[in-house]
């Protein structure tokens, strides 16, 4: 379990962030044309996922927003944007907005990617959301960086995520 902050209250996970060096969890999670994505899907490709409490907030905007802009001029490098908001108004928002560059998906239908990953808030205002956090992944699906942003109305540290990149 690791502890974070909303609004300075305490919350905490259900576990913690994959380790580095290990092999990330399988996940499957809903795109936002309701088909099923599966971590190996994205086999060979580096993989970076931004995940927020839910899409409708600033922070998590903003970060979608931040990484969409760099995304495309990542090499072999895709951007997961995971949150528990339901598939329709992550695409409601991905059109108003215009973003075209990374993934939205969605765990809304068990919460199994929170769970397996840590993630998971188990108490506070928005208990049984995701933690604003990140996870990049090599091509080979080994973890090469974490991030648990400490306070959920922080960004994540976009130049770090950068750097590991290459």
């Amino acid at each position: 379990m690791a502890s974070i902050t909303l609004g300075g209250n305490p919350v905490n996970t259900v576990g913690n962030l994959p380790e580095i060096g290990n092999k990330a969890p399988e996940f499957y999670l809903t795109n936002t044309d309701m088909a099923s994505k599966k971590l190996e899907d994205y086999a060979g490709k580096k993989v970076v996922m931004n995940i927020f409490p839910s899409v409708d907030t600033g922070v998590c905007a903003t970060s979608v927003r931040k990484f969409n802009e760099k995304a495309a001029s990542l090499n072999n490098t895709v951007v997961l944007c995971i949150s528990r908001d339901l598939p329709f108004a992550q695409k409601r928002f991905c059109g108003a907005e215009g973003i075209s560059n990374v993934e939205m998906l969605s765990d809304f239908k068990d919460a199994s990617f929170g769970m397996n990953y840590g993630i998971l808030m188990e108490d506070g205002k928005f208990a049984k959301l995701h933690a604003r956090s990140i996870v990049v992944l090599n091509e080979t699906g080994n973890v090469i960086h974490t991030e648990l942003v400490p306070e959920i109305a922080q960004e994540p540290n976009y130049d770090a995520v950068y750097a590991v990149l290459g």
